[in-house]
């Protein structure tokens, strides 16, 4: 009697269940040692700036600018700038100032204009101008003064 010689597949065959098995052992086994990074924290420090106001300090509601004939500007009783000024400097200053003292005071900058009858209305718009550069946009026109 003859035996029949089996035939050997020339094909081998990998098991993957232990090699899944092992990827995942060390998955878990990576994940667990590994340190879990550290969120960025703000690094406390004081700024330089403007500081809160513990008390009230009591500011004028609005800003009266009243222009003469002659062209001088007069910014609650205070003359501010010459006639012949166009750019008025001290003007701005002043309602630059105004304006981020009424913003600590979480209030609204208010200017009221109150131009004579007889002020040329470039001179009117050189005011405004100064406002606008000064980041008033609380502006209001008053009727004419009997001064």
């Amino acid at each position: 009697m003859r035996r029949r010689k089996q035939r050997r597949s020339s094909t081998v065959e990998m098991q993957m269940t232990p090699m899944i098995d092992m990827v995942f052992l060390l998955l878990v086994f990576f994940m667990v040692s590994a340190k879990p990074v550290k969120p960025e924290r703000d690094i406390p420090m004081g700024l330089p700036g403007q500081v809160a106001q513990e008390e009230v300090v009591d500011i004028p509601d609005e800003a009266r600018v009243i222009i003469e004939p002659s062209g001088q500007v007069v910014l609650n009783e205070q003359n501010l700038d010459e006639p012949a000024s166009t750019s008025l400097p001290e003007l701005r200053a002043v309602l630059t100032r105004f304006r981020l003292s009424a913003e600590n005071a979480k209030t609204e900058a208010l200017v009221t204009l109150a131009p004579h009858d007889t002020v040329p209305h470039q001179r009117l718009v050189d005011v405004l101008n100064a406002c606008a550069e000064a980041g008033i946009r609380g502006v209001t026109l008053a009727g004419a003064t009997d001064e």
